[in-house]
């Protein structure tokens, strides 16, 4: 038996497998995010622990004896959040989380010290990568910074809880903006312009390496009795394509989660920093990825949900399964600024067209549309990268609605597929990590591809004015940029 944690914002999920793949349970735990001032993410990683106690043991009351022969265990997370950690282990302050924007000046003090940061990085550095938060919190809370041993993702974290390892994976330490993505290792020249070293970082594994075991504390209290072993894991991202199997090159699947992400799977490293492209290292040896990257996707939907007091289920269901072209209102989901393509922590969200005709159906079919153009976006960057897309798989909580499937697609020009196996996500990738690290199987015999249960098309009759639309839709961000400015 196989577990598979991921350690999303909003919640913690668990998924138990056997050896076939065969999701046996799932469970999930809610999260908090903090929000202590404008701009400002943050979470308690003691709650991330609590949450992934629960999940846990709610599968253990599910499938006891699933869980008592469990031999392997994978890890997803959240990527860049900054978890700083004094010389007993002990947090230091709530983590800093990747949709911070509080670090955007420090990410101009990171490449006015070392010009040669991008070449090194294959990035630009952003304010929610975790080495700009390690620059603020010196500026900010130097007596914290003066403290800091080690600097953990969170993901990473909770397998220190676990095993007491401090450790990690090339995809996750890619987000850092500390890695020289190409040779897989930390890179003392960013570390430097940063003010960190190679000792204040986790041991480097590839995402299918076992990177220790649970210690006899948690192998009690979890009642697996046969130790399991924690794989390196991936980011979150990079694991949910291990669940689909893109791990190939050009393997393509949309994320419409909290954020959103089309991310695309690479045979070699495919940097296009100028586009706000993130190029990183996969979960897998020998492979790469590049990922266009919303900040606001579903929070987007769920921001409006609040606006209006309404779930964003009732919100999406009430505008049907049919669609005939775009909403009369544009939004512009900024709300936690964007990364790919304009890579703009200040700039903030809007909405425009509306009248006095405008009602929920009219903001929330916006809130869908400006989602799919900012995939859109992402789509043209990676063009820029060399990358062709001709199809995508549909994973995270946004891809259970049918219409925003259809917008999705329509907007891309290309299908989009939907697996027939359940929850093909972080957790399950994570689980089959778990797998491979515990009986050393080939990843590519592992992570193939789930049969596809349908596939939604772009809808022909509504693509001209979609088309239309997202010209508008691209004009916005130049003429207020300024503002924000």
């Amino acid at each position: 038996m196989y577990l598979g944690l991921d350690f999303g914002t909003s919640s913690v999920k668990g998924v138990l497998i056997d050896a076939r793949q065969k999701i046996l349970a799932s469970a999930s735990a809610p999260l908090k995010v903090s929000r202590p001032h404008p701009g400002w993410s943050e979470q308690n990683p003691e709650d991330w622990w609590k949450a992934c106690n629960t999940v846990v043991k709610t599968l253990g009351k599910l499938k006891p004896k699933a869980v008592a022969a469990v031999e392997g265990i994978g890890l997803s997370g959240q990527q860049h959040g900054a978890t700083l950690l004094d010389k007993d282990g002990k947090v230091l302050r709530p983590c800093i989380l990747w949709n911070d924007a509080r670090s955007f000046r420090e990410c101009d003090d990171i490449m006015n010290r070392e010009p040669r940061a991008v070449a090194v990085a294959g990035n630009i550095p952003l304010a929610g990568y975790t080495a700009p938060k390690l620059v603020w919190v010196k500026k900010h809370e130097p007596k914290t910074f003066a403290r800091v041993a080690k600097v953990l993702l969170p993901k990473d974290y909770i397998r220190f809880r676990m095993t007491g390892e401090y450790a990690s994976d090339m995809s996750d330490a890619s987000g850092t903006f500390w890695l020289d993505i190409a040779r897989r290792d930390w890179s003392k020249t960013l570390l430097d312009a940063s003010d960190m070293s190679i000792d204040q970082m986790p041991k480097l594994y590839e995402g299918t390496d076992a990177t220790g075991r649970l210690t006899a504390q948690v192998t009690k209290a979890w009642g697996m009795p046969k130790r399991p072993v924690v794989a390196g894991g991936g980011g979150d991202n990079a694991s949910a394509a291990c669940g689909i199997g893109a791990v190939t090159d050009n393997a393509a699947l949309v994320s419409i989660g909290t954020s959103g992400v089309m991310f695309v799977s690479n045979d070699q490293f495919r940097p296009n920093a100028g586009r706000m492209v993130h190029a990183f290292c996969h979960a897998v040896p020998g492979t790469w990825h590049q990922m266009g990257v919303i900040l606001s996707a579903a929070a987007s939907l769920e921001w409006l949900a609040g606006i209006l007091g309404a779930p964003a289920p009732k919100l999406t269901a009430a505008l049907g399964k049919t669609l005939t072209g775009p909403s009369p209102a544009l939004f512009l989901p900024y709300l936690s600024g964007e990364r790919t393509p304009v890579g703009d922590a200040q700039v903030r969200g809007l909405i425009m067209g509306l009248g006095h005709e405008s009602d929920h159906k009219t903001l929330t079919h916006a809130a869908l549309d400006a989602v799919a153009f900012a995939f859109r976006d992402s789509l043209e960057a990676l063009k820029g990268a060399g990358t062709e897309v001709k199809r995508v798989t549909a994973v995270g909580g946004g891809s259970k609605s049918e219409l925003w499937l259809k917008i999705i697609a329509t907007v891309l020009g290309v299908p989009v597929d939907l697996p027939a196996a359940g929850d093909v996500g972080g957790a399950f990738g994570a689980a089959r990590l778990g797998l491979i690290a515990a009986t050393g199987a080939d990843f590519r015999k592992v992570l193939t591809a789930p049969k596809t249960a349908r596939t939604i098309r772009p809808e022909a009759r509504a693509r001209e004015a979609y088309e239309e639309h997202y010209r508008r839709y691209a004009k916005i961000y130049p003429a207020i940029k300024e503002i924000y400015r």
